[in-house]
This record gives C-alpha cells, sequence and structure tokens, in this order.
C-alpha cells in the first residue's frame, strides 16, 4: 500500500460535492520550460538552467575544462509530497528539492490527485533540485533518473491524446468497497479468491478495483477501454510516460514488477499479467503497461535540462526502503510514516502467509536479475496516532514535546490504547474494531495516555512481525534478529527503544532517513551499471543508531498479552457510530 512515511507536509485540500475533471489537452512538458502555475523563481531558475546547459556539461567560460560531478535523480513521488533528491556515486545527497500535492476529496472516503499535479510537481522538484546541485558542487552531470512512487494510486488516459480521462484515485480510496463485496460474495474463494495467485486479497487498496470502479462510472474510460484507447498505468508508469515524451514524443508505456504486483492482476510466479484475472475486472490486454524490472533503461527523458538522460530505475516506495536499507533475504525493515509498512525478504521464492499478511515483489535488480519476494503487514495507524494526539486531543503543541511528555513517566501505569480509527489492519483485519483507550484511573494523566499510544505502535509492529516469523520459519527462514526501521516517527528515540523492548530484537536506524529516495537512486544506477547489484546489497554508505532491549522475553511478553486484551475488546464496536447522527 502506498505510503505517507517520510512526505511531509498536507498539501492543499480541496473538500467538493463533486468532481469535475476538464483538464486541456495533454502533452509532455519540456522539463525546463514553464508553465501555467510555475512559480516566478522556478521560471526564473530555469531560464538559468537552460543558460547554462554547457557548465553543467562541464565546460567553464573561460574556456578551461573541469570534469563535471556525476549524479543520480531520484524522484520520489509521494501522498501528500513529491520530492527529488540527486546523489553522487558515494550514494551521498548533494540537493533536494520537495513541493506539496494537493488533496482532492469529493465525498467521504474518496481520495484523488490531479494528474497533471503530480507532473507538475515532478517538473519542478527536478528542475530546482539541478539548480541546487549545480550552486552546492558545480558542474553536474546527471547519469540517470531513477523514480519510486506511492503504490496502487492508479489512471487511466488516451493513447492517442495522452489526456487523464479520470483524477488518479489514491490508494487509501474506499469508494470500491461495494465491488469488494460483491466480489467476495461471488467468487467461490471469498476475499482471498485472487491470493494464491496474486498474494493479494480482495480489498479496496489495490489497482485493478480503481480500474473497475472508473470503468463502470467514468464514460470516457469505457468508451476508451472498449475502443482499444486507453492506458492504465501506477503513478510510475504516468511519470516514465510523461518523461518520455508523452503522446506526442514516443511516450513509455511500462510498469516496474514491484508496482505491477500491487495492481492486483499479477502473477507473482510469472510475473505476467493473469488474463483471467484480467477478465474478472474488464481489463483488456492494450491497456496495460509492460512489465519491466526495477533496473533497466526504460527511455530517455525528452525535453529539457535532463533531455538525453535514462530513466533507468523505478520501483513502489515501500520496496525502494527495502532496497534503500540493503535488505536482503531474511531481513526486515519497518517504515513508520502515517501508518507503518514492514516487510521481510523472503528470496527467490514466493512465501504464502496463513496469517492475515500479503505477499508480494521485493524487488528485481536487472532484466536477468532473479526475483527477490517479501511478505508485508500493513499498520494502519503509527504516525498518525501522534499526529491524532497533537491536533485533535492537544495533549502536546508537536511530536517532539510528546515524545518528552511520554518520557516524564517511566511506565503507563496500566494504560492501553488501542488506535483502531478504522478497524484494524494486518495481521487481524477486522473493520469492525474502533479506538479504544483502557485502564484509565484517578491517577491517569495526559503524559501515560502519550505514552500508551507510543506503546501500541510498538505492539502493532510485533503482532505483525510475530506473524511474519511463523509465516517464514514455515518457510525454512531464520528468526529475524533485527528490525530496520526509517520514517519520520523513527526519529522518535523512545519509540524505538521501546520497540526494541517489545520485538526483543535490535532496532537500527539509519542517519539518513530518506531511504525511499535512496532506494529509488540505488536501483537507477544498478540499470546502467554504476553499481551492480552485489555493491548495492553489500555496502551501507551511512552509519546508524541501534536500539537494543532494555527488558528481558518474559517482561515483554507480559506487556503484550496485556496489550492484546485491550484488542479483544475494541472489537464490535463500529455500529456506535450510529449514535453521532441521532
Amino acid at each position: 500500500m502506498g505510503s505517507t512515511g517520510g512526505h511531509g507536509g498536507s498539501g492543499s485540500h480541496h473538500s467538493q460535492g463533486a468532481s469535475p475533471f476538464d483538464m486541456p489537452h495533454a502533452r509532455a512538458i519540456p522539463l525546463g520550460i514553464n508553465r501555467a502555475g510555475s512559480t516566478q523563481a522556478v521560471g526564473s531558475l530555469i531560464e538559468s538552467l537552460l543558460a547554462l546547459r554547457t557548465t553543467v556539461s562541464g565546460t567553464l567560460a573561460g574556456g578551461g575544462a573541469i570534469a563535471p560531478t556525476p549524479l543520480i535523480a531520484a524522484v520520489d513521488q509521494g501522498t501528500q509530497s513529491t520530492r527529488v533528491y540527486l546523489f553522487n556515486q558515494n550514494q551521498q545527497p548533494v540537493a533536494s528539492h520537495q513541493v506539496d500535492l494537493p488533496q482532492i476529496h469529493p465525498q467521504p472516503g474518496w481520495n484523488e490527485h490531479d494528474p497533471y499535479e503530480i507532473w507538475k510537481g515532478v517538473e519542478e522538484c527536478m528542475v530546482v533540485a539541478l539548480g541546487a546541485a549545480q550552486e552546492a558542487i558545480g558542474p553536474v552531470e546527471v547519469k540517470a533518473v531513477g523514480i519510486t512512487n506511492q503504490r496502487e494510486t492508479t489512471l487511466v488516459w488516451h493513447r492517442t491524446t495522452g489526456q487523464p480521462l479520470f483524477n488518479a484515485i489514491v490508494w487509501n480510496d474506499t469508494r470500491t468497497a461495494d465491488i469488494c463485496n460483491t466480489l467476495e460474495a461471488e467468487l467461490s474463494g471469498g476475499p482471498d479468491h485472487f491470493r494464491a495467485k496474486t498474494g493479494l486479497p480482495i480489498s479496496t487498496y489495490f489497482s485493478a478495483y480503481k480500474f473497475k470502479w472508473m470503468y463502470d462510472n467514468v464514460d470516457d474510460v469505457t468508451r476508451a477501454v472498449d475502443a482499444g484507447d486507453a492506458c492504465f498505468g501506477t503513478v510510475d508508469s504516468w511519470l516514465i510516460y510523461m518523461l518520455t515524451g508523452g503522446a506526442h514524443s514516443g511516450g513509455v508505456h511500462v510498469t516496474d514488477v514491484s508496482n505491477a504486483s500491487r495492481t492486483g492482476l499479477m502473477d507473482l510466479a510469472t510475473c505476467a499479467w493473469d488474463p483471467e484475472i484480467m477478465a474478472v475486472f474488464g481489463v483488456t490486454p492494450e491497456c496495460l503497461p509492460r512489465i519491466v524490472s526495477n533496473a533497466e533503461v526504460y527511455g530517455t527523458v525528452s525535453a529539457g535540462p535532463y533531455e538525453g538522460v535514462p530513466i533507468s530505475g523505478s520501483i513502489g516506495d515501500q520496496h525502494a526502503a527495502m532496497l534503500g536499507q540493503r535488505c536482503v533475504k531474511g531481513e526486515a525493515k519497518n517504515t513508520y510514516g502515517t501508518g507503518a509498512f514492514l516487510l521481510l525478504n523472503t528470496g527467490d521464492h514466493v512465501v504464502p502467509s496463513s496469517h492475515g499478511l500479503v505477499t508480494t515483489v521485493a524487488y528485481r535488480l536487472g532484466k536477468a536479475a532473479a526475483v527477490q519476494y517479501a511478505l508485508e503487514g500493513s499498520i494502519a495507524v503509527a504516525g498518525r496516532g501522534v499526529t491524532w494526539l497533537v491536533e485533535n486531543l492537544g495533549i502536546a503543541s508537536d511530536p517532539k514535546e510528546l515524545e518528552e511528555l511520554a518520557k516524564s513517566v517511566d511506565t503507563t501505569s496500566g494504560v492501553y490504547f488501542v488506535p483502531a480509527f478504522s478497524g484494524l489492519m494486518a495481521p487481524r483485519w477486522d473493520s469492525s474494531a474502533r479506538g479504544a483507550l483502557l485502564g484509565l484511573t484517578g491517577y491517569t494523566t495526559k503524559a501515560h495516555i502519550a505514552r500508551a499510544m507510543l506503546d501500541a505502535i510498538c505492539f502493532q509492529t510485533r503482532e505483525v512481525l510475530d506473524a511474519m516469523q511463523v509465516d517464514a520459519q514455515a518457510a525454512g527462514l531464520s528468526k529475524i534478529k533485527t528490525l530496520r526501521v526509517d520514517g519520520g516517527a523513527s526519529q522518535n528515540d523512545l519509540l524505538m527503544q521501546t520497540q526494541a523492548d517489545v520485538l526483543q530484537c535490535l532496532v537500527r536506524r539509519p542517519q539518513f532517513q530518506e531511504t525511499t529516495a535512496l532506494g529509488a537512486a540505488l536501483a537507477a544506477g544498478i540499470g546502467i551499471g554504476m553499481w551492480t547489484e552485489e555493491e548495492v546489497l553489500l555496502s551501507h554508505a551511512y552509519g546508524s543508531t541501534d536500539f537494543r532491549p532494555n527488558i528481558g522475553p518474559k517482561r515483554a511478553a507480559e506487556r503484550f498479552g496485556k496489550w492484546n486484551r485491550a484488542v479483544e475488546r475494541s472489537v464490535q464496536l463500529a455500529d456506535l457510530e450510529d449514535e453521532r447522527d441521532a
């Protein structure tokens, strides 16, 4: 599932009763040419960059030659923002730029993005980051572009005009609930009908259900699909298509294997689209992108300061974070963002889950490389819980103050928080659950509540990791001894120490936290031969902070057991919401 971890800023929010989609004729706006809506500062920078093309290539005005610094550009397109990092050959960042992405909420539970806003943000970030790199280190030469993106978010555009036929439907949008419920009732396998092939349950998260909704409800999409004029894709597909020229300059229509594995249409064993599943959703072969590896040249940037630069890496955000953390077979990472996403690399064979987890592709680093697979568990509330205490309850003014508040007490004094604001995800998958705060006494203070929320994030992670251990050990993998962590909430030292205590294993946090962008850069570098897969996976360019358990296994098990008792009291509460309408 897509992640908001590491993508700061909420963007601007547009609440509206309808979602009109009237966009101009689509074209790939050349990078480096200002367009409506861009700031004057960006326009000025673009002009400067175009004027300094000779400097970028390494020739000084005075005639002396200077070798430009080779860089890899990583486009990190997230749910709430877009950022671009430029990395040198030592995998160190030299410049970056970030912009917010506006959210569109036509109805409760619906979330959309304007495809052109996605593209405009990528344009701006690529250009501004390049200018910042020149200013910081002098002449540079971008050798390759890598892309990482919010997963499952779905677009459909017209093959001839290149014009999007509807807004992008975001991964966390729930409008497809009725489609999911109908399929569960009609298909013989119920919610797990497709799991044997795709590794995924029937769920509103995945792209196939969003495509079916568009086909059933958007006339332009229906007509284009029926006429063979539709292009279906996730955000990686859209960006590669636009960067390589769009409809009028030979735009390339591909998707990488990690993003394809999140559509619900790909057979994990063959890494190919499955005709039987496609038929269920009304997806035609003509509208699907070609599936490619995470590290190969897909095409080149068509115009602007990056013109001719190969696009040689594409990988979904959580998979990119796994690569950025150098997780090989038997190693796991957890990204603590709005939610939390825990992935365990299971090597080159598919490991099915019997404990509520998702089986997915980890990465494939080249056309001839073996596919690496993973088990994944998603937690709905991690950093979101901290934000909720700050913004909704006003317990603290910001997350740092909340951490200090939680540190002011040694324990929760028997208070347990179950942050099931919209149900429980992996491994329980119980939509009837709701948030619960238990064990309150006259002694309870806001400090105990703050600490209970941090504990809850750690207990949820243990639930997922315990399920992973069982599935992985059944497949012959060893017990996980180290959990690699990243994401905004991982900056909280108390949270990380509590996580080590609860898990009874080493928790390792890298000094450079933007592992998603780093993963995209590593994939792109492998794609052009700057690094080999072995060099990437065996090296670590950054130091880390380690957190080791401060309590014993017995105490950890007791605390986890009590939290599970609290969780049992949080289920079958969704119907209480009706009281607010009384």
